[in-house]
């Protein structure tokens, strides 16, 4: 095997330049495909980061129904306390979920009495909110960003809502909304704080005690619209969401038909079609990979073949086995495999590291100075160079066969 590999490392010297420009394709392909996984898987992590992390969490369960109907946030598929203790009684027995927040959820009418606008307010726990969305507190562009979320006869407005009303923290405010039964209702507020934007569902909301919530649509039980979750480890969201499904399986009505639903984020945001497509552009990307490499092989491992007709007739002529020819070219692919898929992961990890000093920055959507910090798992880079290497075999089987079947006394009279 290792007099095979000799052999095969001298013959590709005797062609400096010819293997030169081959393993600089890979290279190119390597680099390319590799610096695209990290800079693309940056972006994705850190929009879906974005978006779980300041509004959706990373699941939400839902009365049956509820997200078929949220833009109209219906009061009437709200969880009554029974069915909303069976939910916290299996997220808290779930070893995966870290942390959950109840929201109670509705629309209303916002005026500082001099104008009045829609707006849609999310109830919620304060502490609980904060620890479910942890991004939501650094979102505050005006008001106390280091104490509670809001408290007990406050509320966080939208930037968008605060600017175009003229409105500041400290300023009154009353809140208006009808209740389940048709009545009309409002309650006073302390604009709290401003929060900043944010692109997707979550940028128009308002936030105010889940307490004063529930006083203001007059509920007599405490109610829960939604639970949104936050768990451990976040590569695990499709087993987990499963296991909660599960766990909730029980809670059923008087026809024996599941009454909660589990959604992810990707369930509830469209944001999750622009994650597919740069899934779908990697997929792309090493299949662009692939091809670089079997062209350049196959067409280096050819020539090979075309311009050591004779050399391989003698070889054959002397009694070298079919097997033996069909290594050696073999193994010419597989070295230029190797040497092409080491030199492609050096450059690339050294990319990875200089934009990572460099620290470059963009925005998405209303989001300011977000900073790319690009990173790949092991896994992928192994995954790439055990593709790479094994196109560049397959990529010389044809000439390789093509060399081990020729004919000694033809090939020795080739010219």
């Amino acid at each position: 095997m290792f007099d095979i590999l000799g052999i095969a490392s001298r013959n590709l010297l005797r062609y400096r330049r010819r293997t030169a420009l081959t393993l600089l394709l890979i290279v190119i392909g390597m680099v390319a495909v590799l610096l695209f996984i990290a800079v693309a898987g940056s972006f994705k992590a850190m929009m879906v980061g974005q978006i779980t992390d300041s509004v959706l969490g990373h699941l939400q369960v839902h009365r049956k129904g509820y997200v078929a109907s949220i833009d109209n946030l219906p009061l009437n598929l709200n969880m009554k306390p029974q069915m909303a203790a069976k939910v916290e009684e299996a997220l808290e027995a779930n070893p995966a979920v870290e942390t959950w927040s109840p929201r109670v959820k509705f629309g209303g009418m916002f005026s500082n009495f001099a104008e009045t606008t829609s707006i849609r307010v999310n109830g919620v726990d304060p502490a609980r909110e904060a620890a479910t969305t942890p991004l939501l507190p650094g979102r505050m562009v005006e008001g106390d960003k280091n104490g509670p979320l809001v408290g007990r006869g406050q509320i966080v407005i939208p930037q968008l809502l605060a600017r175009g009303m003229k409105t500041k923290v400290g300023d009154t405010a009353v809140v208006v909304a009808t209740n389940r039964d048709g009545s009309v209702n409002g309650k006073t507020f302390v604009v709290r704080g401003v929060l900043e934007g944010v692109t997707g569902p979550g940028g128009r909301d308002g936030y105010v005690h889940i307490d004063d919530a529930r006083e203001l649509l007059r509920m007599g039980e405490a109610e829960v619209s939604e639970y949104a979750v936050r768990l451990k480890d976040f590569s695990r969201l499709d087993q987990s969401s499963g296991q909660i499904k599960v766990a909730l399986e029980n809670a059923s009505n008087k026809e024996g038909k599941p009454v909660l639903e589990v959604h992810t984020w990707a369930e509830l945001s469209p944001f999750a079609n622009l994650a597919k497509m740069i899934d779908l552009m990697t997929l792309f990307i090493k299949i662009m990979l692939i091809s670089i490499v079997l062209v350049a092989v196959m067409n280096v491992m050819m020539m090979a073949v075309f311009e050591r007709i004779r050399e391989i007739g003698t070889i054959a002529a002397i009694g070298t086995p079919p097997s033996r020819i069909l290594s050696l070219f073999l193994a010419e692919g597989l070295m230029l495999g190797l040497a092409g898929t080491l030199a492609g992961i050096v450059l690339s990890l050294a990319a990875i590291a200089g934009i990572k000093l460099w620290q470059p920055t963009f925005n998405f959507g209303q989001q300011q100075g977000l900073v790319m910090a690009p990173s790949i798992a092991a896994g992928d880079v192994l995954a790439i160079a055990a593709l790479v290497v094994v196109v560049a075999v397959i990529a010389s089987l044809q000439p390789a066969w093509k060399a081990s079947r020729l004919d000694p006394i033809q090939a020795l009279r080739h010219v």
